[in-house]
C-alpha cells in the first residue's frame, strides 16, 4: 500500500516541530496556545494529514518537504517517517526549500509578514527576514549556490527582493506595480540573474553588485504571440521612420496623435497594435544559463537570458516507422479517453504545466498526465513518452542526485519516476487535494479514525502515528460523515440527498455495503447517539431523518421530522441509564434576532413498534416524541445539551459562550417563554463558532474563524487548554470531535487542507481517570451488540448500483421504505406513493360511482344546451346559466379579465414608450429645426429640389460670432487707415480683376448669399485665434447661403401652391364639360406629395389605421349620439315643401340656361303608337313639325358640344403651358442649389483644413510637452545613472588597492625566491625553479563527481574551501620522494615553506581578481548605460529641435483654396506635375525675375568673352604649375629622408633647445649634486645600521656569557638537587625552605624571559639584515 501524506507522528523533535514539545504560536490573545491563565493542562500535536498541492521540494536525497495548512511537512520517501515545522503566525504563505544549504523558508500570512528560515534536520529557527511587505508574500525562491533568496510580495507593494539569509541583509528590492508574479528562479550557473514570470509577460532580473552595494536591473522579454510569431520590438514614442507630408504636417507617434503626455504617452500601444501574446505555465534553467518555457497555447520557447531573446521550438519530424507507432499510440490513447467521458487530447499541441531539466535533455507534463523526453537540438526537439499517469500533472522535480524525478498531480498523488531505469512512474504519495470535510473515530476510538473529504474521498488513518492505511472514493460530492459506536461502519452523507454506509472492520480494504435515498436534498450532517442504534439525519428546508444505525436492520429509515425553521446546529444526548435519546436542534428565527431550540426524545420503541410513532408519509407524531420549544434571548450558532439540562451556545453578536438552563414547561398562553442567558463567557475567537463536547461531557471544545481550538470545563466553564492548529487565512476550523477514551482531538480546516490530531500534553490524572471510566463503562455496553453487528456487517455483500445486484443485497427494502430497484426515487417519493397506492385501492368503488353520476350530469346539461338553441330569442338562457359552478365562473372570468387587464397595461406601457421615443425624435429632428427639410417636384419631369434644414442657432454661438465680428471689425478700422491710399492707386486694377479676387477668396460664397469682406485674408492665417475666429466666420457664410438658397424655394412653393389651385380650378371646369359631354375620362389633378408636405409625418389618419380601432365605453356613446343626431337632420331636410314641389315641376330650376340644352328633349306625339296609314291630317302636320324641332334641337346640341370640346383644348392647353414653365423655374432653381452646393463644400473645404491645422498644432504641442517630460525623466534618469557610475568607480579603486597589493606580495615572493636560491649550482637550481613553477590540479570535490546534476560547477566557490583542497595536493607534492637528488632537507623543507606561500599568494590573487572582475563589469554596464541615456537625451534635444522647427514651418506654410477655371491649366500629357515644393509668388515678381535672367544673359556673354581673352594665359600658367609640382615632390621626399632617420631623445633636445651645452652642463651638476647628497645619505644610513648591529652584536655577546655562566650554574644546581634529593630520600625529611624556593623559581621565571627576549632580537636582527640588503641594490643604482 502506498503511503499517504506527510504526517506528523510522535517521533518528531527540535524546536517548533509539531509533535511533543512543540513550541506555541508565540501570538497574544487568541493565537496563544498550551495552558491558559491558570490552566491546568496543555494540548499537542500528535500527527498532522493532508496534502494542499500548493508547493513541493526536495530538502535532501531521501526527504520532500511541502506546506500543509499551519505546518510544513517533512516526508522521508523511503521510511515514510515524516516531521513537521508550524508557522507560528497561524498559515503558510510563500514556501521554498534549497537542497544544497537544507534549509527551508516560508512566510506567515499575518499582517507585515515575516518570512522565516529553518534548518534541516534539526529544525530550529535560523533566521527572521522583515522586509516592506504588507499584506503577504507570493513566491519565494533560493539560490542553487551562495545564501541568497528572492521574494515577490504581493498587493499593494508588487516588491522583488533578494535577500542575504545568513547575514540577515536586504541586499535590493524593485517593485513592479499591478504585476502579480506566477512562479520565480535562480539561474542555477549564475545567482545574479533571476527568471520572473507574470500571467502574460517574462522578465530576466539581473542582480549587479558594486563594492557593497546592490542593484536589481529588470530586462523584459518579448513573447511571441498566439501564433507563435516573434515580432520585433516597435518603438511607438520615437518611431524609426518618418514621412513628411506638406499638407497632412509631420509623421508624429500615435500617442500624440491621441493628446497623451508623460508616462502614458511612453507606454501607450493601440488597440489595433496590441497582440495576445502566449501565456507562460511553466519554466527552468538549463546549464547553458537558457530558459525553456512552455505556454498554454502549447509552444515551448527557448529563451536567451543574455540576449534576451526568444525563439520556439518546432518539433523535428521523426522517421516514418516512428511517426506510424505514434500515430498508432494516439489513435489508442484517444479511444481510452473517449470510453472514459474525457476529452481527447494531442500530444503535439499540448500544454506543457511542469518541467524539469537534466543531463539528457528536458522532461516535461501536462493535464494529459503524461510525462514526456524532449531532446532538443538547436531549435528543434523529439519527443519520448516516458510514462503515462492518466491525471494531470502539476510539478516535476528532480531528486539532488539527479536520480528520481516526482512528478505530482492535481488529485494530490505523487509519482516517483527513475530516469536511469526507463520503468514505470511508481506511486509515492496517494492522498487527495481536496479539503477534508470531516474526521471520526472509528469503535473502540483508540486505533483507528476515518475522514472524508468534499470530493466524497474516504481514509483511514491510524491514530498512534497518523499511518495512511487506506482510500476508497465514492464518486459522490460528500455533505458530512459519522462513524458508527456500535459497529465497524460509517455513514457518509452526499450532495444529492444519499446516506452511504461503509463497512471499516477490515481498515486496510473499505467497502461501501449499503446506499439510502433519503431525498433530493443534501444531507448536511450526520449524528450517532453513544449506544449506536440511532442516525440521526439532518438535511435542508428543515428535514430531519432518523434512521436504525444497526447493520442488522439494514440500516431502517424509521421516519422523518419537518421543522418550520432553518437549522443550524443538532447535538444528540445519549441517556444510558434511562434508554432515552435527546435530540437538540438549534433553529434560526428570521423575524428577530434571536435563537430557538427544540427538543425531542427518541424511545426505543420507535425501533420495535414504528407504525405506532409514524403516519403513513413516514412523518413522527410530535406528541409522541414529547417536543418541547425553547426561545432563548441570544442568536446562536452552535449549541450543545449536558445532562442537567444546561445548554451552552456560541453567540453570534458577541464572541462569547452563553449558558441556559432550561426547563420543560411552557408558558400560560401556549407559546415559549424566552430564556434569558444564566451566564455569559467572553471569548478570545471571532468569527462564527462551533461547540462540541466530550463523550464523558466534562470538556467543552470551541472553535470559530480564527483557527484556535479552546477546552473549557464544563462545570465552571474555566478555560482548561487552547491549541492554534488551524488559521483565520484558511478559513478556520470546520468540524472536530473528541474521541470515547478523551485522549485524542481531531481537527480539521475549512480550506487548508490540514487534518490535525492533538492529544493531551498535560493534564490532571483524576480527569484521564474519569474518561476511560466512563469510556470503558461506554465498551461494556457497547460489546454486547458490536461483534453481532460486525458480523452482520461484513457478511453483506458490497454494493453495486445495478439493480439485479440491488435486489440481491436488500431483499424485501420495498417494506422498510429503502431503495430496491428504482435509484431515482427517494424514500420519501417512495412512501408518497404507496400512500398515493393504498388511496386509490380504498376508495376505488366510490371513484367509479362519482365519475358515472359526472358523466349522467354532462350529458343532461348538453341537452338542455340544445333545447335552449331551439327557442325564441326572448326565451333563451344565457350561456353562463348553465354553469354549475358559479364561483368557479366568476372565478375564471376574473382571471381572465385580469389577464385581458395586464395585457392592455403592458401595451399601453409600450405604447407609452414608442410615444415617449417619438417625442425624442420629434424634438431633436423636428421640433429644433427652424427650417423644416422639403422638397419641391416637378410636374412633368423627374426632378426634385430639396431645401436646407437649418437649426436655431443658440445664444451661445450668435454671441461668439458677435465677438469675432466685433474683433474683426477693430482691425479693419485699424488697417483702413493704411490701405486707403493704395485703394485709390489700385482701383483700376481691382476692377480688372474682379474675378482674381473669387480665386483669391477660394469660393463663391458672395455669389450666392455670402459676406466674404469680414474674413481674414487666407495667407494671414498664422494664429490659433485667427484660425478659430475664421471657422467661426466661415460657419456663418454657410448659414447665410442656405438660408438665402431657402428664402428662393419658399417662394418657388408657394408658386407650386399657386398653381396647384388654378389647375384645380380649370379641373373644375374640364370635369363640368366631361358632365355635359356624358364622357367617363379622369382628369389629371397635381397633389403634394408627403417629402413636400412633411408635416403629413407627423399626423395618422384614420384611413392608415388596419387595425379596429378600440373604443372605450364613453366613446362608443359619443359616436351613437352622433349617429342619431345626423338622421335628424337629414329627417328635417327631406321634410321642406317648397324645394319639393320646384323639383317637381321645374326640375328644381326657375329658368333654362344654356348648359341644359343637352339635357332638352322635345316629347314625340301620343299617335305615334298608332300606324303612320291611321293618321290624319292634322296629325300629319304635327308631326312634320315635331321633325322641324327635333332638327333644330340637335343641330343646337351638336354646336354646344363642340363649343364645349374646344373649351375642354383651351383649358388643358393652358394647364399644360403654366405646369411646363414652372417645371422650368424648379430646373433652374436646381442649377442654383448645385452651385450654392459648391460653394457650401468650398467654404466646408477651408473649414476642414483650419480645423486640421488646429489639430495638427495641438498634436505638436502635445508631442512637445510629451518629449519636454521625457526629457525631465531622463535628466532624473541620468543623475540616479552617474552616481551609479560614481559609487562603481569607488567600488573598483576599492578593490584594485588589495589586488595590487596582493599582486606586487605574490611577484616579491618569487624574485625572493630566486635570491634566496641563487647561490645553489645550476642544474639544481633550474630543476628547483621547475617545480616552483610547476601547478598541480585541484581536485574535484564530492559534489563535483554528480555527473547528473547538470547545475554543478567545475570550480569551488568559497576561498577556504579551494585553499584547504591547493593544500591537500601540496601534502603530496611536499613528501621527500620529489626532493632533486644532491638537496639538502633543510633546504627542501624551505623551498616547500616557499612554494606554499607562492600558491597560497597565486590564490589569493585570484579570488581577489573575481570581485575585482564583477564590479568593473558592473562599472562597465553603468557606463554604457551612461552613454545610451546620453545618446537618447541628445535623440531627445534633436526631435524638440526638430519639431520646433515643423512647428514654425507648419505655422508659416498656410494652406491657400484657389478657384480654377477650366481651361486656364494646360497640360502637355496626362500625368499631373508635382507641385509638393511649388512656393506662392506674386506675378510681378516673376515679371522682375524675368527681367534680371535678361541682364544676366548680356553679361554672361560679355564674361564669355572675357574668359576666351584669358584662357591664353591659364595655359602658360599651367606649365608653371607643372614645374612647382615637380619640385614639391622633390621637397617631400627630401622630408621623408628625415623624418626616417633614426632620433633619440638626445638628438630630440639638440634639435629642440637653443643652447644645448649649457643645458647639458647644468643637468649634469644637478645630477652630481643630487648624487653626492644622496651618498651622504646613504653613508649617514650605513652608520647608523652598522652602529645598531654593533650594539645588537655586543647584547647577544653579553647574553650569550650570562647564559653560559647561567648553565654552569644550572648543572651545578642540578647537581645540588640530585644530592638533596637523595638526601631527602636518605633523611625521609619534608621540610624545605619556602625562601629558596620562592628565589629558584625566580630565576627559572627570569631565564624564561631572557630565551624569549633572544628570540625577539633574533627576528629584529633578521629584519634588519633583510633591510640593509634592500639598501644595497637602491644605492648601487643610484651610483
Amino acid at each position: 500500500m502506498a503511503a499517504g501524506p506527510g504526517t506528523a507522528g510522535p517521533g518528531m523533535e527540535g524546536p517548533g516541530t509539531a509533535g511533543p514539545g512543540m513550541e506555541g504560536p508565540g501570538t497574544a490573545g487568541a493565537g496563544t496556545e498550551g495552558p491558559a491563565h491558570g490552566g491546568e493542562a496543555a494540548l499537542e500535536v500528535s500527527w498532522v494529514q493532508g496534502f494542499s498541492n500548493k508547493n513541493l521540494a526536495f530538502i535532501n536525497n531521501q526527504t520532500v518537504c511541502y506546506p500543509c495548512g499551519n505546518y510544513i511537512l517533512f516526508l522521508d520517501i523511503e521510511t515514510k517517517k515524516t516531521r513537521a515545522v508550524q508557522c507560528q503566525a497561524g498559515q503558510v504563505g510563500a514556501f521554498a526549500a534549497s537542497a544544497n544549504s537544507q534549509v527551508v523558508a516560508f512566510s506567515d500570512r499575518k499582517l507585515n509578514p515575516l518570512i522565516h528560515i529553518y534548518t534541516f534536520p534539526e529544525l530550529s529557527k535560523l533566521t527572521e527576514l522583515k522586509g516592506d511587505a504588507q499584506l503577504d508574500y507570493t513566491l519565494l525562491a533560493f539560490s542553487f549556490r551562495g545564501p541568497y533568496l528572492a521574494s515577490y510580495s504581493s498587493i499593494p507593494e508588487f516588491v522583488l527582493s533578494v535577500w542575504n539569509w545568513q547575514e540577515n541583509i536586504l541586499l535590493c528590492s524593485e517593485s513592479q506595480p499591478g504585476l502579480t508574479g506566477t512562479s520565480l528562479s535562480f539561474n542555477p550557473m549564475n545567482w545574479q540573474q533571476l527568471c520572473f514570470v507574470a500571467e502574460s509577460s517574462v522578465s530576466i532580473w539581473r542582480i549587479e553588485r558594486s563594492k557593497d552595494e546592490h542593484y536589481l536591473t529588470r530586462h523584459p522579454v518579448e513573447l511571441p504571440d498566439n501564433c507563435g510569431t516573434v515580432s520585433p520590438h516597435e518603438d511607438l514614442f520615437f518611431p524609426p521612420f518618418r514621412n513628411d507630408d506638406p499638407y497632412y504636417g509631420p509623421d508624429l507617434p500615435i500617442s500624440a496623435i491621441a493628446g497623451l503626455k508623460g508616462e502614458e504617452a511612453e507606454t501607450f500601444v493601440p488597440r489595433n497594435c496590441i497582440k495576445t501574446s502566449v501565456h507562460p505555465t511553466a519554466h527552468c534553467w538549463t546549464a547553458t544559463s537558457e530558459i525553456y518555457m512552455g505556454c498554454k497555447e502549447g509552444y515551448v520557447l527557448a529563451i536567451d537570458a543574455e540576449q534576451y531573446s526568444v525563439s520556439v521550438l518546432q518539433e523535428k519530424a521523426p522517421p516514418e516507422f516512428v511517426q506510424k507507432i505514434t500515430d498508432v499510440v494516439s489513435y489508442v490513447r484517444r479511444e481510452v479517453q473517449k470510453k472514459k467521458g474525457s476529452k481527447p487530447s494531442d500530444l503535439q499541441s499540448t500544454a506543457l504545466l511542469a518541467m524539469a531539466f537534466c543531463n539528457e535533455g528536458l522532461y516535461a507534463a501536462g493535464r494529459e498526465g503524461i510525462l514526456m523526453f524532449y531532446h532538443i537540438k538547436d531549435l528543434q526537439y523529439e519527443i519520448k513518452i516516458c510514462a503515462d499517469i492518466s491525471q494531470p500533472i502539476s510539478s516535476l522535480m528532480f531528486s539532488p542526485d539527479y536520480t528520481s524525478l516526482l512528478l505530482v498531480t492535481d488529485q494530490g498523488t505523487v509519482y516517483s519516476y527513475r530516469p536511469a531505469h526507463s520503468g514505470e512512474a511508481v506511486k509515492l504519495l496517494d492522498t487527495s487535494s481536496s479539503c477534508f470535510l470531516a474526521a471520526d473515530f472509528l469503535t473502540p476510538g483508540n486505533n483507528y479514525c476515518v475522514s472524508v473529504t468534499i470530493i466524497g474521498e474516504v481514509q483511514v488513518w491510524s491514530l498512534e502515528d497518523g499511518t495512511f492505511l487506506s482510500k476508497l472514493n465514492l464518486g459522490i460530492e460528500a455533505t458530512s460523515m459519522a462513524c458508527c459506536p456500535s459497529s465497524n461502519s460509517v455513514a457518509v452523507g452526499t450532495q444529492i440527498g444519499q446516506i452511504c454506509f461503509l463497512d471499516v472492520t477490515k481498515a486496510e480494504a473499505p467497502r461501501v455495503v449499503h446506499r439510502t435515498f433519503l431525498s433530493k436534498l443534501p444531507v448536511l450532517s450526520l449524528h450517532y447517539d453513544q449506544s449506536g442504534k440511532f442516525l440521526i439525519a439532518r438535511t435542508t428546508e428543515g428535514h430531519i431523518f432518523i434512521l436504525d444505525a444497526r447493520p442488522s436492520k439494514l440500516f431502517q429509515v424509521l421516519g422523518y421530522i419537518v421543522l418550520a425553521d432553518e437549522v443550524l446546529h443538532l447535538s444528540v444526548f445519549s441517556d444510558l441509564k434511562n434508554d432515552v435519546v435527546e435530540v437538540m436542534v438549534l433553529l434560526n428565527v428570521a423575524e428577530v434576532q434571536q435563537a430557538r431550540l427544540e427538543i425531542f426524545r427518541l424511545p426505543s420503541a420507535i425501533i420495535t413498534d414504528n407504525d405506532k410513532y409514524v403516519n403513513e408519509q413516514g412523518i413522527f407524531n410530535a406528541s409522541d416524541l414529547e417536543k418541547q420549544q425553547y426561545d432563548l434571548d441570544c442568536p446562536l450558532s452552535s449549541a450543545v445539551r449536558l445532562k442537567n439540562n444546561i445548554v451552552y451556545g456560541y453567540c453570534t453578536c458577541t464572541p462569547s459562550i452563553c449558558k441556559y438552563q432550561v426547563y420543560g414547561m411552557q408558558s400560560k398562553f401556549g407559546y415559549p417563554s424566552v430564556f434569558s442567558s444564566e451566564e455569559e463567557i467572553p471569548s478570545k475567537q471571532f468569527g462564527s463558532g462551533l461547540l462540541c463536547l466530550s463523550p464523558n461531557g466534562q470538556w467543552l471544545a470551541a472553535a470559530a474563524k480564527d483557527g484556535v481550538l479552546f477546552i473549557y470545563k464544563t462545570s465552571t466553564l474555566d478555560v482548561l487548554a487552547q491549541k492554534h492548529c488551524q488559521s483565520y487565512q484558511g478559513g478556520g476550523i470546520r468540524s472536530m470531535v473528541f474521541s470515547l477514551d478523551g485522549n485524542f482531538i481531531l481537527v480539521n480546516g475549512e480550506n487548508d487542507c490540514a487534518l490535525v490530531c492533538l492529544k493531551w500534553k498535560e493534564i490532571k490524572e483524576t480527569e484521564v481517570e474519569q474518561a476511560a471510566l466512563y469510556w470503558q463503562s461506554l465498551l461494556d455496553i457497547l460489546n454486547k451488540s458490536t461483534s453481532d453487528e460486525n458480523s452482520v456487517l461484513t457478511s453483506m455483500a458490497e454494493w453495486n448500483s445495478d439493480p439485479e445486484s440491488t435486489s440481491k443485497s436488500l431483499p424485501g427494502t420495498e417494506e422498510d421504505g429503502n431503495i430496491t430497484n428504482t435509484d431515482d426515487m427517494t424514500w420519501i417519493g417512495q412512501k408518497t406513493q404507496k400512500v398515493m397506492r393504498e388511496e386509490t385501492q380504498r376508495f376505488a368503488n366510490q371513484k367509479e360511482e362519482v365519475q358515472m353520476g359526472i358523466k349522467k350530469l354532462q350529458e343532461t346539461i348538453q341537452k338542455m344546451m340544445h333545447e335552449n338553441q331551439q327557442v325564441p330569442d326572448i326565451e333563451k338562457l344565457e350561456h353562463w346559466e348553465f354553469s354549475l359552478d358559479l364561483e368557479e365562473l366568476k372565478q375564471v372570468q376574473a382571471e381572465v379579465e385580469e389577464d385581458v387587464a395586464r395585457a392592455r397595461k403592458e401595451i399601453e406601457m409600450q405604447t407609452l414608450s414608442y410615444c415617449y421615443l417619438r417625442d425624442l425624435i420629434k424634438h431633436d429632428c423636428w421640433d429644433t429645426m427652424c427650417v423644416k427639410e422639403r422638397v419641391v417636384k416637378c410636374f412633368h419631369i423627374d426632378c426634385q429640389v430639396s431645401n436646407y434644414p437649418l437649426k436655431e442657432r443658440s445664444k451661445e454661438e450668435l454671441e461668439t460670432l458677435k465677438k469675432v465680428l466685433q474683433a474683426k471689425k477693430q482691425n479693419l478700422e485699424a488697417d483702413s487707415e493704411t490701405a486707403l491710399s493704395e485703394e485709390e492707386g489700385e482701383n483700376s486694377a481691382e476692377l480688372a480683376d474682379g474675378d482674381a479676387s473669387h480665386c483669391l477668396n477660394g469660393s463663391l460664397s458672395s455669389q450666392y448669399g455670402g459676406d466674404t469682406s469680414i474674413l481674414y485674408h487666407q495667407c494671414d492665417l498664422h494664429t490659433r485665434e485667427q484660425k478659430l475666429n475664421q471657422t467661426i466666420l466661415l460657419k456663418d457664410i454657410i448659414y447665410k447661403v442656405k438660408a438665402a438658397f431657402n428664402e428662393e424655394f419658399d417662394i418657388v412653393v408657394q408658386k407650386k401652391e399657386q398653381e396647384i389651385a388654378r389647375v384645380k380650378e380649370r379641373n373644375l371646369k374640364i370635369q363640368e364639360i366631361l358632365e355635359q359631354l356624358d364622357l367617363p375620362l379622369e382628369v389629371w389633378e397635381p397633389v403634394l406629395t408627403d417629402d413636400e408636405m412633411p408635416e403629413r409625418a407627423l399626423a395618422v389618419q384614420d384611413s392608415e389605421v388596419k387595425a379596429e380601432k378600440y373604443m372605450t365605453q364613453e366613446e362608443i356613446e359619443q359616436a351613437e349620439r352622433l349617429v342619431r343626431l345626423e338622421m335628424e337632420r337629414r329627417l328635417a331636410a327631406t321634410d321642406d315643401e317648397r324645394p319639393r314641389a320646384l323639383n317637381d315641376m321645374m326640375g328644381g330650376v326657375l329658368e333654362i340656361r344654356k348648359e341644359d340644352v343637352l339635357k332638352l328633349d322635345i316629347p314625340p306625339p301620343s299617335f305615334l303608337s298608332r300606324s303612320e296609314d291611321l293618321w290624319t291630317d292634322e296629325e300629319k302636320k304635327i308631326f312634320e313639325e315635331y321633325e322641324k324641332k327635333v332638327k333644330k334641337l340637335n343641330e343646337e346640341k351638336e354646336e354646344y358640344r363642340q363649343f364645349l370640346r374646344s373649351e375642354w383644348n383651351k383649358l388643358e392647353a393652358s394647364i399644360k403651358e403654366t405646369t411646363k414653365k414652372f417645371d422650368e423655374i424648379v430646373c433652374k432653381l436646381s442649377e442654383k442649389k448645385l452651385k450654392s452646393e459648391m460653394a457650401i463644400y468650398q467654404e466646408e473645404l477651408k473649414i476642414v483644413n483650419l480645423i486640421y491645422a488646429l489639430l495638427v498644432d495641438e498634436e505638436l504641442d502635445t508631442r512637445e510637452a510629451g518629449l519636454h517630460k521625457f526629457l525631465m525623466k531622463k535628466k532624473e534618469d541620468k543623475v540616479k545613472v552617474a552616481r551609479k557610475v560614481l559609487t562603481a568607480k569607488h567600488g573598483v579603486e576599492a578593490y584594485r588597492g588589495p589586488y595590487r597589493e596582493a599582486l606586487h606580495e605574490e611577484k616579491s615572493l618569487e624574485h625572493g625566491f630566486i635570491r634566496q636560491f641563487a647561490d645553489l649550482p645550476h642544474d639544481l637550481f633550474e630543476e628547483l625553479l621547475h617545480l616552483y613553477r610547476h601547478r598541480p590540479e585541484t581536485p574535484r570535490t564530492e559534489t563535483l563527481l554528480d555527473t547528473a546534476n547538470p547545475y554543478v560547477k567545475r570550480s569551488v566557490e568559497d576561498y577556504q574551501d579551494a585553499l584547504s583542497l591547493l593544500m591537500k595536493t601540496l601534502d603530496e607534492l611536499d613528501s621527500p620522494e620529489h626532493k632533486p637528488s644532491g638537496l639538502d632537507q633543510s633546504l627542501w623543507e624551505h623551498f616547500c615553506l616557499a612554494r606554499r606561500n607562492k600558491m597560497e599568494s597565486e590564490e589569493l590573487v585570484k579570488w581577489k581578481a573575481l570581485p575585482l572582475t564583477d564590479i568593473q563589469a558592473c562599472l562597465q554596464r553603468r557606463v554604457d548605460e551612461n552613454d545610451k541615456m546620453k545618446s537618447e537625451l541628445e535623440n531627445t534635444f534633436q526631435e524638440l529641435t526638430w519639431l520646433k522647427e515643423k512647428k514654425m514651418k507648419l505655422q508659416q506654410n498656410v494652406i491657400v483654396q484657389f478657384l480654377l477655371k477650366q481651361g486656364q491649366v494646360e497640360l502637355e500629357s496626362t500625368q499631373i506635375p508635382e507641385y509638393s515644393d511649388a512656393v506662392l509668388i506674386d506675378r510681378s515678381v516673376v515679371e522682375e525675375l524675368n527681367c534680371a535672367l535678361a541682364a544676366q544673359g548680356e553679361k554672361k556673354i560679355t564674361a564669355m568673352v572675357e574668359f576666351k581673352d584669358f584662357s591664353k594665359g591659364i595655359i602658360q600658367l599651367e606649365w608653371e604649375h607643372k614645374k612647382m609640382k615637380m619640385q614639391i615632390q622633390d621637397l617631400k621626399e627630401k622630408a621623408r629622408d628625415i623624418v626616417i632617420l633614426p632620433i633619440s631623445k638626445d638628438c630630440q633636445l639638440f634639435l629642440t633647445v637653443h643652447n644645448y651645452e649649457s643645458h647639458i652642463t647644468q643637468h649634469l651638476a644637478g645630477m652630481e649634486q643630487s648624487l653626492v647628497v644622496m651618498d651622504k645619505l646613504h653613508k649617514k644610513n650605513v652608520k647608523n645600521h652598522q652602529k645598531k648591529v654593533r650594539e645588537l652584536k655586543k647584547c647577544i655577546r653579553l647574553k650569550e656569557e650570562a647564559n653560559y655562566e647561567l648553565s654552569l650554574q644550572l648543572k651545578e644546581m642540578l647537581v645540588a638537587v640530585s644530592e638533596r634529593m637523595h638526601i631527602f630520600k636518605a633523611a625521609d625529611t619534608r621540610d624545605i625552605s619556602e625562601k629558596i624556593t620562592r628565589q629558584r623559581y625566580q630565576e627559572i621565571v627570569k631565564q624564561k624571559y631572557l630565551r624569549i627576549l633572544i628570540r625577539e632580537q633574533e627576528k629584529q636582527r633578521a629584519i634588519l639584515l633583510s633591510e640593509a640588503e634592500s639598501w644595497k641594490p637602491r644605492t648601487v643604482h643610484i651610483i
